[in-house]
């Protein structure tokens, strides 16, 4: 009994979260890019009205880890949905006019 507790002890991961980052940083747009290597996944704040968005957070995740990821946020919206309701998909949708030409 007692070797089944060392063990799950050594499983767990103690993980830490300064007040900073758990603020969190609000993000409306995500571009993902990709190598052989990794991908990288660039969250950015598109602001009405201002024509050029900035980056506020980077990603670097191997290919591994970017398929975990995808697996985990797959379930994730899927609780998410039979919980609250299909989420509507806007996919290709600005959500507001970026004050770029010819946009209404």
């Amino acid at each position: 009994m007692q070797d089944n507790k060392n063990q799950a002890n050594q499983n767990q991961i103690n993980i830490e979260i300064s007040d900073e980052v758990g603020e969190g940083i609000y993000s409306n747009l995500a571009i993902i890019t990709h190598s052989p290597a990794e991908f990288i996944i660039d969250f950015v704040k598109m602001m009405p009205g201002v024509p050029k968005a900035k980056v506020k957070s980077r990603i670097i995740l191997t290919p591994q880890h970017a398929k975990r990821l995808y697996k985990a946020l797959k379930e994730n919206v899927a609780k998410y949905e039979a919980t609250h309701g299909d989420i509507r998909d806007s996919e290709g949708e600005i959500p507001f006019n970026m004050g770029m030409p010819g946009q209404a």
